[in-house]
């Protein structure tokens, strides 16, 4: 008696498999390849204007790396590493093209935004196959207390890694991508002039400049979302000459965005040049004040520089994970994980170092006066911060806590208070 075996991998069902499997391999292939095309497009064929493919090194290949290596291992993992794996880069896919959709929303879109499109696309993509490779290798002949019980502990492992670690790293990319375009027209209450500048590595930045009357000049750097207009029209309104300054990679200033404005000193003290040459403005009466991050920058620039005689700076409170570790309890740790993984990311992704502690440059502005203003009710660290970094400066210093309003919202809250403070300050530094 004979004996006819049949080899499993030839049964309709194996084969279905194996034809799945390709589709999907292939699938997530195509898919990688486009978003490495739009990574190649942005960071090396169209970069931004005044930078070059050389500014991005890091920026481009690690990402460029990650995708091939994973892309080469894909076809060797179990389903449900497989299903990770598409999915972290499905969402890396969509974090990468989310440019394009804010560019093209205000009509500044360029050549690498159509490719941010279809990265977001091959993303998406990415994310069903993820979902598919899911569904199709679930476990359903265990009891079903324990299948429910494992499903949800990996659910809940998941969104605790999304939060930690694959939120921080999407946003560090997001944050040195996208800068804002549609800036108003500022409203000064007074002529001004449309102005440049060059920064000491190359890049053209731009400005709103009011003619002093005075003899000096006082740097305004605004915070992300506000052009602080009152406050530099108060100074105008004091005889002050006032430059508003345009950061890198926002308007039409050249060079990489960056949220957290690290490179912006460099655009403060090609201001301080600008203003120097400037024949109603006495170069030893050129200050600044700043908000927020702006007001983050002004410390650094001061530090840097002796050329400006006095900053005033509000809501300025943490750039990096240098800052948070001079927190205290449980905003310092809870916060440590994501922000060292968020300040990595801006490194890479930025393609530049985070720069010192703001609490060591503080020490570094004397003899040069600062100010610094803070909301009771601000943002996280912006009171305990504040603090520190009044502590650690030097004479001569002021410094006001602002009850209620908000970060930033010392003028909009108490503005004749504000005025009378932030006057006399720069009055006794720079007229006195």
């Amino acid at each position: 008696m004979s004996v006819v075996t049949t080899d499993p991998t030839t049964s309709p069902e194996s084969q279905s498999r194996m034809s799945a499997g390709r589709r999907e391999l292939w699938l997530v292939w195509i898919a990688l390849g486009v978003i490495a095309l739009h990574i190649i497009d942005d960071s090396f064929l169209q970069p931004q204007p005044g930078t070059s493919p050389g500014d991005h090194l890091v920026g481009g290949l690690v990402p460029l790396a990650l995708i091939v290596g994973l892309g080469v291992g894909y076809a060797r993992w179990r389903p449900g590493v497989r299903a990770a794996v598409a999915g972290l880069l499905g969402i890396m896919g969509i974090t990468v093209g989310a440019e394009a959709v804010y560019y093209l929303s205000q009509g500044e879109g360029s050549g690498d935004d159509y490719t941010g499109v279809l990265a977001i696309a091959a993303g998406l993509t990415l994310i069903g196959c993820a979902l598919t490779v899911l569904w199709r290798s679930r476990r359903v002949d265990d009891r079903r207390w324990w299948r429910y019980t494992r499903r949800s502990l990996v659910g809940v492992a998941a969104a605790v890694v999304a939060y930690v670690a694959v939120m921080p790293l999407g946003m560090s990319y997001v944050f040195t991508h996208v800068g804002v375009t549609d800036l108003a027209e500022p409203d000064l209450g007074a002529p001004y002039e449309d102005v440049e500048m060059t920064t000491s590595d190359g890049l053209t930045v731009q400005g709103w400049y009011v003619p002093s009357r005075n003899g000096a000049a006082v740097i305004v750097v605004p915070g992300l979302s506000n052009s602080q207009d009152d406050e530099a029209r108060m100074l105008v309104d004091h005889g002050y000459g006032v430059l508003v300054l345009i950061r890198r990679g926002e308007g039409e200033s050249e060079g990489d965005p960056n949220m957290f404005g690290w490179a912006a000193p460099k655009d403060v003290h090609a201001a301080v040049d600008f203003l120097s040459d400037r024949p109603e403005v006495d170069p030893n009466r050129i200050g600044g004040i700043g908000f927020s991050v702006g007001g983050e920058i002004l410390i650094q620039a001061a530090a840097e520089s002796d050329q400006l005689a006095a900053i005033v700076s509000e809501g300025g409170s943490m750039r990096s994970l240098r800052e948070t570790l001079n927190l205290s309890g449980w905003s310092k740790w809870m916060g440590v994980p994501s922000t060292a993984i968020l300040t990595g990311g801006v490194a890479v992704f930025g393609n530049e170092e985070p720069p010192p502690n703001l609490e060591d440059l503080a020490v570094e502005i004397s003899p040069q006066a600062v100010f610094l203003v803070y909301a009771a009710d601000g943002q996280l660290g912006e009171v305990e911060l504040t603090d520190d970094y009044y502590a650690a400066a030097s004479e001569p210093k002021e410094i006001w806590e602002v009850p209620d309003g908000g970060h930033i919202g010392g003028y909009a809250t108490y503005p004749q208070e504000y005025e009378q403070r932030v006057v006399a300050f720069f009055d006794a530094e720079l007229l006195g």
